[in-house]
């Protein structure tokens, strides 16, 4: 059965982008799951690699440092196959890693309205670029900063109004 799924699938990897708390690592694990693929978190590797949490990184050794090391994980994940991936929020606004993305698998974008991912995100603390005074105003900033390479996506799934469920029944049916 495994076989046929990934005869199916016809690609290497699946990259689950978009924006922070729009549910691309609780989609990739359930997917992974369900396909019999191989679930990986770039956040996790990154935090593995480093010995920090994400926002030790971003605070001790800079944001620039983070998108430089987060772009070697990407490329050593990259290697493997039928992988699906769950990218951090930022990782498309590096061009190569758009392609590299595109040329190893297809890339889905999850979405869902600011007000959305601020209610899923606030209970949080280990989300680094939302530690500021007006977050709601800082993931419209960020949003709109951030459109144009989330549009590059194979596929957009809004997530703002259906359960994981539902995202993950959307996203199987595109990669049959």
């Amino acid at each position: 059965m495994v076989e046929a799924s990934r005869a199916n699938v016809n690609m290497k990897n699946i990259y689950l982008i978009g924006f922070m708390g729009t549910g691309k690592t609780s989609v990739a694990r359930e997917l992974a799951k369900q396909k019999e693929m191989t679930f990986v978190d770039l956040d996790d590797l990154m935090e593995i690699k480093e010995g920090l949490a994400i926002t030790e990184i971003f605070a001790q050794k800079g944001e620039t440092y983070f998108r430089d090391s987060e772009k070697k994980i990407l490329v050593g994940v990259s290697r493997n196959d039928f992988q699906i991936i769950s990218c951090g929020g930022g990782i498309v606004m590096d061009k190569d890693n758009i392609a590299l993305m595109k040329n190893t698998g297809i890339m889905v974008c999850l979405s869902a309205r600011p007000e959305v991912i601020l209610t899923r995100t606030k209970n949080y603390g280990h989300r680094p670029l939302l530690n500021v005074d007006n977050p709601v105003n800082k993931i419209k900033e960020l949003l709109k900063e951030r459109s144009h390479f989330y549009a590059l996506a194979d596929y957009n799934i809004d997530t703002s109004d259906i359960s994981l469920k539902e995202v993950v029944k959307k996203v199987s049916e595109l990669i049959v």
